[in-house]
Protein backbone atom coordinates (compact mmCIF):
# COMPACT_ATOMS: atom_id res chain seq x y z
CA UNK A 1 0.00 0.00 0.00
CA UNK A 2 2.82 2.11 0.61
CA UNK A 3 4.19 1.64 -2.83
CA UNK A 4 0.71 2.37 -4.33
CA UNK A 5 0.53 5.55 -2.04
CA UNK A 6 3.86 6.76 -3.66
CA UNK A 7 3.48 5.83 -7.12
CA UNK A 8 0.10 7.85 -6.71
CA UNK A 9 1.78 11.19 -5.39
CA UNK A 10 4.71 10.71 -8.14
CA UNK A 11 1.86 10.75 -10.93
CA UNK A 12 0.25 13.67 -9.29
CA UNK A 13 3.29 15.39 -9.32
CA UNK A 14 3.89 14.86 -13.22
CA UNK A 15 0.62 15.92 -13.68
CA UNK A 16 1.23 18.90 -11.86
CA UNK A 17 4.40 19.78 -14.39
CA UNK A 18 2.88 18.58 -17.22
CA UNK A 19 0.04 21.00 -16.91
CA UNK A 20 2.71 23.84 -16.09
CA UNK A 21 3.86 22.74 -19.76
CA UNK A 22 0.60 22.53 -21.37
CA UNK A 23 -0.73 25.61 -20.18
CA UNK A 24 2.51 27.75 -21.26
CA UNK A 25 3.74 28.50 -17.38
CA UNK A 26 6.82 26.59 -18.15
CA UNK A 27 7.03 27.24 -22.16
CA UNK A 28 9.64 25.53 -24.27
CA UNK A 29 12.98 26.03 -24.09
CA UNK A 30 12.78 27.81 -20.45
CA UNK A 31 13.88 26.41 -17.53
CA UNK A 32 11.85 24.64 -15.02
CA UNK A 33 12.21 25.69 -11.17
CA UNK A 34 14.90 24.19 -9.11
CA UNK A 35 14.40 21.10 -7.19
CA UNK A 36 14.34 22.16 -3.89
CA UNK A 37 11.84 25.54 -5.27
CA UNK A 38 9.51 22.73 -6.89
CA UNK A 39 9.53 20.91 -3.22
CA UNK A 40 8.29 24.27 -1.67
CA UNK A 41 5.50 24.38 -5.31
CA UNK A 42 4.13 20.97 -4.86
CA UNK A 43 4.49 20.10 -1.33
CA UNK A 44 6.24 16.84 -1.92
CA UNK A 45 9.92 15.48 -0.97
CA UNK A 46 12.54 15.61 -3.03
CA UNK A 47 12.64 12.02 -3.77
CA UNK A 48 9.25 12.27 -5.54
CA UNK A 49 10.06 15.71 -7.69
CA UNK A 50 13.19 13.85 -8.77
CA UNK A 51 11.14 10.69 -9.71
CA UNK A 52 8.66 13.02 -11.12
CA UNK A 53 11.39 14.46 -13.57
CA UNK A 54 13.07 11.86 -14.62
CA UNK A 55 9.91 10.55 -15.91
CA UNK A 56 8.94 13.38 -17.80
CA UNK A 57 12.85 13.50 -19.20
CA UNK A 58 12.39 9.77 -20.40
CA UNK A 59 9.14 11.12 -22.00
CA UNK A 60 10.91 13.34 -24.06
CA UNK A 61 9.18 17.27 -21.97
CA UNK A 62 12.20 17.64 -19.68
CA UNK A 63 15.84 17.77 -20.77
CA UNK A 64 18.19 17.77 -18.03
CA UNK A 65 21.63 19.86 -18.31
CA UNK A 66 24.59 19.11 -15.88
CA UNK A 67 25.35 22.01 -13.81
CA UNK A 68 22.63 24.35 -15.73
CA UNK A 69 18.93 22.74 -14.46
CA UNK A 70 16.07 20.74 -16.00
CA UNK A 71 14.63 22.56 -19.54
CA UNK A 72 10.78 21.97 -21.12
CA UNK A 73 11.68 20.33 -24.12
CA UNK A 74 8.00 20.00 -25.40
CA UNK A 75 4.66 20.06 -23.76
CA UNK A 76 3.01 16.31 -24.31
CA UNK A 77 4.51 12.99 -25.06
CA UNK A 78 3.63 13.37 -28.45
CA UNK A 79 5.95 16.45 -28.74
CA UNK A 80 8.45 14.51 -27.35
CA UNK A 81 8.59 11.88 -29.29
CA UNK A 82 8.10 13.71 -32.51
CA UNK A 83 11.52 15.89 -30.95
CA UNK A 84 13.64 12.29 -30.40
CA UNK A 85 12.38 10.93 -33.73
CA UNK A 86 13.59 14.22 -35.63
CA UNK A 87 16.38 15.30 -34.00
CA UNK A 88 18.00 11.34 -34.37
CA UNK A 89 16.51 11.23 -38.44
CA UNK A 90 18.57 11.93 -41.09
CA UNK A 91 18.33 15.10 -42.51
CA UNK A 92 17.46 13.86 -46.02
CA UNK A 93 14.00 12.64 -43.90
CA UNK A 94 13.62 15.65 -42.21
CA UNK A 95 13.56 17.21 -45.59
CA UNK A 96 11.27 15.15 -46.76
CA UNK A 97 8.63 15.69 -43.77
CA UNK A 98 9.05 19.19 -44.17
CA UNK A 99 8.39 18.86 -47.81
CA UNK A 100 4.90 17.13 -47.12
CA UNK A 101 4.12 19.52 -44.42
CA UNK A 102 4.59 23.13 -45.53
CA UNK A 103 3.30 21.96 -49.05
CA UNK A 104 -0.12 21.34 -47.92
CA UNK A 105 0.25 24.24 -45.43
CA UNK A 106 1.48 26.48 -48.37
CA UNK A 107 -1.83 25.51 -50.58
CA UNK A 108 -4.22 25.77 -47.61
CA UNK A 109 -2.86 29.33 -46.37
CA UNK A 110 -3.73 30.56 -50.08
CA UNK A 111 -6.69 29.25 -49.85
CA UNK A 112 -7.87 30.59 -46.20
CA UNK A 113 -5.26 33.30 -45.22
CA UNK A 114 -6.91 36.34 -44.23
CA UNK A 115 -5.59 39.89 -44.10
CA UNK A 116 -4.41 39.30 -40.65
CA UNK A 117 -2.59 36.21 -41.99
CA UNK A 118 -0.71 38.33 -45.22
CA UNK A 119 0.04 40.88 -42.68
CA UNK A 120 2.21 38.44 -40.43
CA UNK A 121 3.57 37.09 -43.91
CA UNK A 122 4.71 40.35 -44.70
CA UNK A 123 6.29 41.55 -41.38
CA UNK A 124 8.10 37.92 -41.16
CA UNK A 125 9.56 38.19 -44.65
CA UNK A 126 10.90 42.48 -43.55
CA UNK A 127 12.07 40.83 -40.68
CA UNK A 128 14.30 38.53 -42.38
CA UNK A 129 15.75 41.28 -44.96
CA UNK A 130 16.28 43.43 -41.82
CA UNK A 131 18.51 40.20 -40.34
CA UNK A 132 20.29 39.77 -43.63
CA UNK A 133 21.17 43.02 -43.92
CA UNK A 134 22.37 43.33 -40.43
CA UNK A 135 24.79 40.36 -41.37
CA UNK A 136 22.94 38.27 -38.10
CA UNK A 137 23.26 35.06 -38.52
CA UNK A 138 21.03 33.91 -35.36
CA UNK A 139 18.58 36.57 -36.57
CA UNK A 140 18.25 35.49 -39.96
CA UNK A 141 17.97 31.79 -38.16
CA UNK A 142 14.93 32.76 -36.19
CA UNK A 143 13.30 35.53 -38.59
CA UNK A 144 13.48 32.52 -41.23
CA UNK A 145 11.64 29.80 -39.08
CA UNK A 146 8.76 32.91 -37.84
CA UNK A 147 8.39 33.21 -41.90
CA UNK A 148 7.55 29.57 -42.21
CA UNK A 149 5.35 28.95 -39.14
CA UNK A 150 3.77 32.10 -40.15
CA UNK A 151 2.71 29.95 -43.79
CA UNK A 152 1.74 26.94 -41.74
CA UNK A 153 -0.48 29.01 -39.25
CA UNK A 154 -2.20 31.05 -41.75
CA UNK A 155 -3.28 27.60 -43.27
CA UNK A 156 -5.62 27.57 -40.11
CA UNK A 157 -5.25 23.53 -39.62
CA UNK A 158 -4.74 23.32 -35.70
CA UNK A 159 -3.68 19.48 -35.86
CA UNK A 160 -0.94 20.43 -39.06
CA UNK A 161 0.27 23.79 -37.19
CA UNK A 162 0.79 21.77 -34.07
CA UNK A 163 2.49 19.18 -36.22
CA UNK A 164 4.92 21.73 -37.25
CA UNK A 165 5.55 23.93 -34.80
CA UNK A 166 6.71 20.73 -32.18
CA UNK A 167 8.89 19.51 -35.48
CA UNK A 168 10.24 22.72 -36.58
CA UNK A 169 11.38 22.89 -32.55
CA UNK A 170 14.18 19.96 -33.56
CA UNK A 171 14.87 21.53 -36.64
CA UNK A 172 16.12 24.77 -35.90
CA UNK A 173 19.81 23.16 -34.76
CA UNK A 174 19.96 21.99 -38.86
CA UNK A 175 18.60 25.40 -39.99
CA UNK A 176 21.06 27.05 -38.13
CA UNK A 177 23.62 24.90 -39.26
CA UNK A 178 22.87 25.79 -43.32
CA UNK A 179 23.10 29.23 -42.48
CA UNK A 180 27.00 29.93 -43.57
CA UNK A 181 28.54 32.96 -43.94
CA UNK A 182 28.23 32.17 -47.96
CA UNK A 183 24.47 31.86 -47.98
CA UNK A 184 24.58 35.41 -46.40
CA UNK A 185 26.10 36.72 -48.82
CA UNK A 186 23.45 35.13 -51.30
CA UNK A 187 21.85 38.05 -53.31
CA UNK A 188 18.74 35.96 -53.21
CA UNK A 189 18.38 34.74 -49.53
CA UNK A 190 15.86 38.31 -48.29
CA UNK A 191 13.64 37.64 -51.39
CA UNK A 192 14.14 33.68 -51.79
CA UNK A 193 10.24 33.55 -50.32
CA UNK A 194 8.35 35.99 -52.23
CA UNK A 195 6.93 33.78 -54.75
CA UNK A 196 5.16 32.09 -52.31
CA UNK A 197 4.07 35.00 -50.29
CA UNK A 198 3.07 36.30 -53.54
CA UNK A 199 0.79 33.04 -54.50
CA UNK A 200 -0.40 33.03 -50.94
CA UNK A 201 -1.63 36.88 -50.97
CA UNK A 202 -3.36 35.85 -54.89
CA UNK A 203 -5.07 32.64 -53.41
CA UNK A 204 -3.28 30.98 -56.11
CA UNK A 205 -2.86 27.51 -54.01
CA UNK A 206 -0.96 25.41 -57.13
CA UNK A 207 1.58 27.83 -57.25
CA UNK A 208 2.07 28.29 -53.91
CA UNK A 209 2.33 24.42 -53.40
CA UNK A 210 4.53 24.50 -56.72
CA UNK A 211 7.27 27.21 -55.09
CA UNK A 212 7.54 25.31 -51.81
CA UNK A 213 8.41 22.43 -53.56
CA UNK A 214 10.65 23.83 -55.54
CA UNK A 215 12.39 25.36 -52.90
CA UNK A 216 12.95 22.54 -50.44
CA UNK A 217 13.53 19.95 -53.74
CA UNK A 218 16.42 22.56 -54.46
CA UNK A 219 18.10 21.60 -50.82
CA UNK A 220 17.29 17.93 -50.74
CA UNK A 221 19.35 18.17 -54.14
CA UNK A 222 21.99 20.12 -53.20
CA UNK A 223 22.44 17.47 -49.84
CA UNK A 224 22.06 14.40 -51.86
CA UNK A 225 25.21 15.67 -53.86
CA UNK A 226 27.12 17.47 -50.81
CA UNK A 227 26.23 15.36 -47.74
CA UNK A 228 25.45 19.06 -46.27
CA UNK A 229 22.50 19.10 -43.55
CA UNK A 230 21.12 21.55 -45.75
CA UNK A 231 17.54 22.18 -44.22
CA UNK A 232 17.19 25.89 -43.61
CA UNK A 233 15.25 28.85 -46.40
Amino acid sequence: MAQLRRNSLTEQVIDAMRERMADGRWPIGDRIPTEAELVGMLGVGRNTVREATRALSHAGLLESRQGDGTYVRATNELAGALRRRATSARMLEVLEVRRALETEAAGLAAQRRTADDLGRLRTAQSERLERWEAGDEEGLVDADLALHRAVVAAAHSPMLAELYDEISVALRDGIHHSTTNHDLRDADVPTIHNPLIDAIEAGDATSARAETIAHLERHMAAHRTTGRGDVGR
